[in-house]
């Protein structure tokens, strides 16, 4: 996709996409910052529209003016090369800009972007357009999963909106799917979008192994913690352990007890467990210990992407056993962008497929998400594998 025509409907779909995201939220919802790794809704708001007008606008619109002069250090993330920026513990700080203010910057930028696309988008553009719109994408997916938190850590659990397949059951009879040892080749094919961490395609040899047709259910995981699971240190990595020990770590995020029954916080508020329902908000550390408490492991991601075809995916990422680190020949992009998927490639591990909370036309099988193992906010689960 690279027709300014067919580029300006999906960044307009997806700015209102964003927007509808946040429509069941109130005011106070949207300032909220109650843990380091969940940023306040409004600062996702101002994020994206930054990004856009940092990036593109900037220079490339004739008689562009910057709607303000200090919201790129308000809504600067990570990019060193840009600037300073306000330090990401202290976004749930920034009463001012209100959201009224936000909402208008947004506006402003939107209606500005949908000029230059129409007018001045050149082709050295075209990619950091389709950057900026799957950014913005991303945060849609980091943004209703923030939302989650503050409501599910607030003490009134309030409902978000209904959401389909948040709690989902697959139809399917759970089976192991077998593959030969041979060489895989990995990485995006296409000409669609992808970001630069998916490339280049490249060839791995695997081991012949297994890999389980569907994800762990919740009915599986009370067995593990029943049978002391989360008391067992040899099942846990140093690490792990330590984690669990500090934190009081118990069950999988967002469950909680109440009287003899396993309950959780959704987005469509409170529900009791469902036995058959896939295991979700789960630290790479638990998924480690869940899989050696059942003698198998996580599947590394090449595992992952040489089965995904045989099996369905994409309601919850999957933990692998990989550590996130470049392809083979890899090189990061130019100038600032090149700091947005190389820097992060040490101490964090791969996650694979996609979410209930990811955008409309994000997901695909190359894509590679990555988390350090003790985050589990997002909607997190495993399959397991084993070599044969």
């Amino acid at each position: 996709m690279n027709q300014p025509q067919e580029l300006l409907k999906l960044f307009i779909s997806t700015r209102s996409h964003t927007k509808k995201l946040c429509e069941p939220l109130e005011t106070e919802d949207y300032v909220v910052q109650p843990i380091v790794d969940v940023s306040p809704p409004k600062w996702h708001l101002g994020h994206t529209t930054w990004f856009f007008e940092e990036f593109l606008l900037d220079g490339n619109l004739p008689g562009y003016r910057r709607f303000h002069e200090q919201y790129a250090y308000v809504f600067n993330s990570y990019y060193e090369s840009i600037g300073a920026r306000v330090v990401r513990t202290d976004r749930g700080n920034l009463s001012r800009p209100s959201v009224d203010d936000i909402y208008k910057y947004r506006s402003y930028v939107t209606k500005n972007m949908e000029l230059l696309i129409k007018n001045h988008l050149t082709d050295s553009l075209i990619p950091i357009l389709e950057i900026g719109i799957h950014h913005e994408k991303q945060h849609q997916e980091l943004l209703l999963t923030d939302i989650k938190y503050i409501l599910g850590n607030n003490p009134l659990l309030p409902v978000y909106k209904e959401v389909q397949d948040e709690v989902f059951t697959n139809d399917k009879e759970s089976n192991y799917i077998e593959m030969p040892a041979q060489i895989y080749e990995i990485g995006h094919t296409n000409q669609e979008f992808c970001y630069d961490n998916e490339l280049p395609r490249h060839r791995v040899f695997l081991e012949a192994y297994k890999i389980s047709s569907e994800l762990v259910t919740c009915g599986e995981w009370l067995d593990f913690m029943k049978d002391g699971g989360y008391n067992n240190v040899m099942l846990w990595h140093t690490e792990g352990w330590d984690w669990v020990q500090k934190n009081n770590i118990t069950a999988p995020m967002y469950w909680f007890k109440d009287e003899s029954l396993w309950k959780q916080y959704t987005l469509n508020g409170v529900q009791e467990i469902s036995y058959e329902s896939a295991i979700t908000h789960i630290s790479y550390y638990e998924a480690f210990a869940f899989a050696q408490w059942k003698s198998m492991r996580l599947p590394t991601e090449f595992e992952w992407e040489a089965a995904q075809s045989q099996f369905d995916w994409g309601k919850r990422w999957e933990w692998t056993e990989s550590a996130y680190l470049p392809y083979p020949n890899y090189t990061k992009p130019d100038g600032a962008l090149g700091e947005y998927n190389g820097k992060f490639m040490v101490n964090q591990k791969v996650l694979r497929g996609s979410s209930i909370a990811t955008a409309p036309q994000h997901a695909r099988p190359t894509y590679r998400n990555f988390f350090h193992p003790y985050l589990r906010w997002q909607f997190t689960s495993l399959r397991l594998a084993q070599s044969l």
